[in-house]
């Protein structure tokens, strides 16, 4: 297992040791000096393994070496040596001086150092979490995201780890190696903590039903998974400042997981609008160019039965298929997608062309069905100029394509339906000789 962020404090029985090591050779350096050099600073030797202690071992080693430079330099240097009284006042004034030094630089020194772990420990947190970060980034979907997720957070933690989707039932997505089911009970307590968007489970609440502790992802609209922790010998997995970091790490979870959905989501958009793009061209086609067909296929056979031509049974077969064929595809047409849409806006004329209604200034307009095929078909192709024939053959048939008093009657009725009443121009342009169009800068 690769070392993790928390690791156990330095043994104190291994920092004692080291403190009495360093004030041993103190001594006997000292005694060597001074039996050689009388007069040498003997105080300052006990310096050295006072800041030593208080910057490798700790605070409360520090303080005993603090008192142990001031009873051993009292014991082998005062008069009368080898004793702790002290018969000169100026050794009294040294030996005070020097637990005074201890004493403060031990406690500068075990400020400085506690400071240093402490900005150690927050770079390395914020590493992990950086790191974390970057690995769910390669993530594209949910099953990536809870396998990386798991696998991290065991690393950190030295745990177990399994990952609960959120859902009608909650279900495994992901576990570290082992971790391949999860027990009835322990999911109806991942279940409890992604309901209650809190922590469940063992030595929190549940615990007699699960070995595992579960920590829900939450985001801004609820808890998207659990993550599970456990350890084999059933101590809590995360305390203390971990529980801090695992908050932090889990919400990049939840970042990951907003992320991918939005963009499955995006992507399933682009497929759609792709998709109905096609769908619109294909039903298009079938209107625009399958149906006038049809009609005509239906004019010659009513023409042959006007005339006498053919069989009838024959025609009448045709003519039934021809109609049964038509309603089919006019039934497609009004499928297009354009029509599904929200209503078309001209001014103050609203057309609803799936719901086949026309309102002005929200107000209701009564048309006629011929009267609201003409206007379906100009709204339609708003802005471009429909022929005569073209508007007559799509609304009475290819039979009547010359009779333009049909649509004159039509395009007449409409502009006084639609007539806004302070003589503006009119939504419907006439273009003499050619077609009528429909103004797309509204009334």
């Amino acid at each position: 297992m690769p070392p993790t962020l928390f690791a156990p404090p330095r043994s104190t029985w291994q920092g004692l040791g080291a403190v009495l090591a360093m004030f041993a050779l103190a001594t006997a350096a000292g005694l060597a000096m001074a039996a050689r050099w009388d007069g040498f600073p003997v105080v300052l030797l006990y310096l050295p393994p006072v800041l030593a202690a208080a910057a490798f071992a700790g605070r409360w080693q520090a303080l005993l070496a603090a008192v142990a430079a001031t009873l051993a330099y009292n014991f082998f240097f005062t008069e009368p040596t080898y004793t702790l009284l002290i018969h000169n006042p100026g050794d009294a004034v040294t030996v005070a001086m020097l637990l005074l030094v201890g004493l403060v630089t031990s406690h500068l020194v075990t400020s400085l150092r506690a400071q240093g772990e402490l900005a150690a420990f927050h770079a390395s947190r914020n590493a992990t979490i950086a790191g974390f970060a970057r690995r769910l980034l390669s993530c594209t979907d949910e099953a990536a995201i809870a396998e990386v997720a798991a696998g991290e957070l065991a690393r950190i933690f030295a745990c177990h780890v399994c990952v609960v989707g959120a859902g009608a039932e909650p279900r495994l997505i992901a576990g570290t190696a082992g971790v391949d089911r999860l027990t009835p009970a322990d999911l109806g307590v991942a279940g409890q903590a992604l309901a209650a968007a809190a922590p469940a489970g063992r030595h929190i609440s549940g615990g007699s039903l699960t070995d595992w502790q579960f920590h829900p992802v939450c985001a801004a609209a609820g808890a998207l998974a659990a993550a599970g922790l456990a350890r084999a010998d059933g101590a809590p997995p995360v305390d203390g400042d971990g529980l801090s970091l695992l908050g932090n790490l889990l919400d990049q979870v939840a970042l990951a997981l907003e992320r991918a959905r939005l963009e499955s989501a995006g992507r399933e958009n682009i497929v759609l609008r792709e998709r109905d793009a096609l769908r619109a061209a294909l039903l298009g086609s079938i209107g625009n160019d399958i149906r006038p067909r049809l009609h005509a296929i239906g004019a010659g056979v009513r023409t042959l039965q006007r005339g006498g031509g053919g069989d009838p049974a024959v025609l009448q077969t045709m003519a039934g298929e021809t109609a049964r064929l038509t309603g089919f595809i006019d039934n497609l047409a009004d499928l297009d997608l354009a029509q599904e849409q929200e209503p078309l806006v001209f001014g103050d004329v609203a057309i609803d062309l799936y719901r086949r209604t026309v309102t002005r200034r929200g107000a209701a307009v009564h048309l006629t069905p011929k009267e609201f095929a003409v206007l379906a078909e100009l709204a339609r192709n708003a802005g471009r100029v429909l022929t005569h024939r073209y508007l007559l053959r799509a609304v009475w048939g290819p039979a009547h394509e010359e009779n333009v008093d049909y649509l004159r009657v039509a395009i007449s009725a409409l502009r006084r339906k639609l007539d806004d009443g302070a003589g503006a121009a009119d939504l419907i342009a006439n273009e003499p000789a050619v077609g009528y169009r429909l103004r797309t800068g509204g009334l």
